[in-house]
């Protein structure tokens, strides 16, 4: 019996069906989903990979996806629970947990160079710090510039010194610019940038769609080579005075080989004392885990 594929082509060569722009995202929770489809909207692999250990939720999702395949440029959405399914992948999205200390953890473990584990750190801090500028001022996001560095937590490092809209630096805007002085109080803007993230936890239980947008930023420019600047959470031991092995964000050049350069951010005394705080409070806990 003749099947319907082969009344309708004649097949010329046998093709080896391997994906040359892999990604894997693990963790189908909302989270993992937010990734998942910020990867697919960006027409960046030609495989995307769902791994879970919840079996029916992963099927469902996996499922849900391909129906929308039509909508898409990802010709394969694939699902395991098998790790191995994750194989060959040129990015993979690690969604469980929190805080810059599992990047460490996921270094020490996995056993690749440093520059290929990359922690989301302060790229979304530094995300919601550009975003409350410009909702301030009146500017879109894009034309406001500034770091927020350290921890992805409490006490992260915001770099006022650093802060430009347009190209016009904070020397020349009001010279108290995030200090006590400031008599527009810029300095509450670090403080939601914080609190912001509690706020959505009590509001709808979880933070995601922020997330899955700003990993997928980190994935386009690691897919296409674009050597952007990221404030990304890698091993920084060695810099800015810090001699704990710990991973805290800085502005690190993100391109096809992970991380290849480090920018040496000019920090005020006040934001270097800050940043090395930041560390010891990461090594604080971190320093008790054994490897």
């Amino acid at each position: 019996m003749v099947s319907l594929k082969d009344q309708l082509t004649v097949n010329l060569l046998k093709e080896e069906q391997v994906p040359q722009n892999k990604i894997t995202v693990v963790g189908v929770g909302a989270v993992g989903m937010a990734c998942a489809i910020s990867n697919l909207m960006k027409d960046l692999a030609d495989e995307l990979v769902l791994a879970d250990v919840m079996v029916d939720e992963l099927k469902g999702e996996m499922m849900d996806l391909q129906h929308g395949s039509l909508f898409l440029r990802t010709p394969n959405i694939v699902s395991g629970k098998d790790y191995s399914v994750t194989a060959n992948s040129k990015f993979v999205f690690i969604t469980a947990g929190a805080l810059d200390i599992l990047t460490h953890v996921a270094w020490k473990i996995s056993g690749f160079p440093k520059n290929l584990v990359i922690g989301s750190g302060c790229n979304l801090d530094s995300a919601r710090f550009r975003y409350l500028m410009g909702e301030r001022r009146g500017v879109h996001p894009l034309s406001c510039h500034g770091w927020v560095l350290g921890e992805h937590g409490d006490s992260s490092v915001p770099v006022w010194s650093g802060v430009n809209v347009a190209g016009v630096s904070s020397k020349n805007l009001p010279p108290a610019l995030g200090t006590d002085a400031d008599k527009e109080h810029w300095k509450e803007v670090p403080k939601q940038v914080v609190d912001s993230a509690y706020e959505m936890i009590k509001l709808k239980g979880y933070t995601s769609w922020v997330i899955g947008l700003m990993v997928a930023d980190l994935a386009e420019s690691i897919m296409n080579n674009l050597r952007r600047v990221h404030p990304i959470s890698t091993m920084i031991k060695g810099l800015y005075g810090i001699k704990d092995d710990v991973s805290l964000s800085v502005p690190c050049i993100l391109g096809q080989n992970g991380i290849s350069d480090v920018v040496k951010v000019n920090l005020t005394p006040e934001e270097e004392a800050r940043l090395k705080k930041s560390a010891d409070t990461l090594w604080g806990i971190q320093k008790e885990l054994q490897f």
